[in-house]
């Protein structure tokens, strides 16, 4: 591990919720809901953090599997799993290595996810080789800014803003890399990320098909 890692990395970890809670509170929970809630079948969820979408899996859900990458950030996941009761897999992998076979899973999750791995098309692809066909990818990820004055601070803030989100890319067009990995988007709502800073706050949510 990093000495940035180590550092800034661990207490990210530990303020991760504390971070959000704001945010939580004036929508993202209902997004997670909503977005979560059509999930069924054998269900993967990818850099699931904390575990901030666990309470909002439904009972068509009949094997959930989380992966995590970081470390501190799995503890933390782990914590929230046992105090919820119910029963998933914690998996420390990172998306664009998923411990899994083809076509294992009918759905998959990933929330503010995509802006942070280190290589989006390559998670995507993975999320593909592991998913059925006709399975459905649920996302909901802040995206590069369709106004170009927004667009550009996002450009010239990337790099402090990287920093400070532990990895999180604020400018990256998650729905072209999205449609790039072949997936076909089925639903798609724009919208904005609630009391969030404005670098991060274009918004989609939705769902794509593997054909």
């Amino acid at each position: 591990m990093s000495l940035y890692d180590q550092t800034w990395g661990r207490m990210f970890a530990a303020g991760y919720d504390w971070f959000l809670a704001g945010t939580e509170e004036a929508g993202l929970r209902e997004i997670r809901a909503g977005l979560v809630a059509e999930a069924s079948g054998r269900t993967l969820e990818i850099g699931a953090g904390t575990g901030l979408n666990l309470d909002h899996y439904p009972g068509g859900v009949t094997d959930l599997a989380l992966t995590e990458p970081f470390g501190p950030m799995a503890k933390h996941l782990r914590e929230r799993l046992r105090d919820s009761g119910r029963e998933a897999r914690v998996i420390e992998a990172p998306a664009e290595d998923l411990p899994f076979d083809d076509d294992e899973f009918d759905a998959a999750v990933c929330t503010l996810v995509l802006c942070t791995v280190d290589d989006p098309g390559a998670a995507l692809a993975e999320l593909r080789r592991v998913m059925r066909p006709g399975g459905r990818l649920h996302f909901c990820e802040h995206v590069r800014s369709a106004d170009e004055r927004l667009a550009r601070w996002q450009d010239r803030l990337h790099r402090p803003w990287h920093w400070f989100g532990h990895g999180c890319h604020c400018n990256r067009d998650t729905r072209a890399t999205i449609e790039a990995a072949g997936f076909e988007i089925a639903e798609l709502t724009e919208g904005e990320l609630p009391k969030s800073p404005p670098l991060v706050r274009p918004l989609i949510t939705g769902v794509a098909t593997v054909p």
